[in-house]
């Protein structure tokens, strides 16, 4: 399904909140000793962030594809 760049500016908002939310949380357990959940609140994060770079990465290519010669 091919998306518009107004989604894929939606989509990388979304995952930045997602990954926003996950280090918050690997901060609170690491502060209270739980390592473990830190880490995974932490890889949680890390992929939300990776998704959140891949749907910047296709809303700019959709721009500069309908407005790069403008």
């Amino acid at each position: 399904m091919s998306k518009n760049a107004s989604e894929h500016h939606r989509k990388a908002a979304e995952h930045h909140e997602h990954a926003a939310k996950h280090h918050t949380a690997a901060a609170e357990q690491h502060e209270a000793g739980n390592h473990e959940k830190a880490a995974h609140h932490s890889q949680v994060a890390h992929g939300h962030q990776t998704d959140a770079a891949h749907h910047a990465g296709e809303a700019a290519k959709h721009h500069a594809s309908e407005h790069g010669d403008k």
